[in-house]
């Protein structure tokens, strides 16, 4: 596998205008050559019209949902490697080096990066070392999440039917699915993850990442855990 030529890496995005410019920017710096493809869920701002304005990367209109609007990439991609990255996400400056490294195993279908959280703002508020929560869970969990940037042989994530259509948590479930029939590696290199949602509901992004995945494996419905997550936003 080179980085250069078959990587495919698929972005959602929900009214992005800030970001997507820059966002496109570093993913032709740092994989040169990848196919970019960016999915919009219903975007009410400017950031369709920016993508077209970027050039060199896809737009692809899809319904409103992560899973929904992953999938709806992976469905145009050509590369033998795809690349789920969020938007507020940014790879390592060798990430496809990392990629290549983890995916020359045979054995490997799938992988992800360790994350490390930035608090976006001028002040860092007491409570800041919460954000690294999530970092720790990444460091350690054999099951990435959607913010690790999750890489994963484009064969492979078509057999097991890509990401499931469920209100919360699909790229955990995802995740479980690909460990399945592989091995997932978690590379030593971290992406850097925008503390932006957590820093505006610290204490509830807290009990997002410690206790959904909790919940999850004993058995909760996600819808159960969407309405949760929708009433205590």
């Amino acid at each position: 596998m080179t980085a250069r030529a078959a990587i495919s890496v698929v972005v959602p995005v929900l009214d992005e205008e800030r970001r997507v410019t820059e966002l496109l920017r570093h993913l032709e710096a740092v994989l040169p050559g990848a196919e970019r493809i960016v999915v919009d869920g219903g975007s009410r701002d400017d950031t369709c019209r920016r993508v077209e304005d970027a050039g060199g990367a896809r737009l692809v209109r899809a319904a409103r949902g992560r899973a929904v609007q992953l999938n709806a990439g992976a469905a145009v991609a050509r590369g033998d490697v795809l690349l789920f990255l969020h938007a507020d996400v940014r790879l390592p400056a060798d990430a496809g080096e990392w990629m290549s490294r983890a995916l020359a195993d045979p054995g490997v279908v799938a992988g992800a990066f360790r994350t490390w959280t930035v608090a976006d703002g001028p002040s860092r508020p007491p409570w800041a070392p919460l954000l690294h929560l999530a970092d720790l869970r990444s460091r350690y969990t054999r099951r990435p999440y959607g913010d690790q940037g999750l890489f994963v042989r484009a064969r492979v994530f078509h057999e097991v039917g890509g990401y499931p259509s469920q209100a919360l948590m699909e790229d955990y479930e995802l995740s479980r699915r690909l460990g399945r029939v592989g091995n997932v590696r978690i590379v030593p290199a971290r992406v850097q993850v925008s503390g932006r949602r957590f820093l505006a509901r610290p204490w509830f992004f807290t009990a997002v990442v410690n206790l959904f995945p909790v919940l999850y494996r004993l058995g909760v419905p996600p819808e159960a855990l969407a309405r949760l997550y929708a009433n205590v936003r």
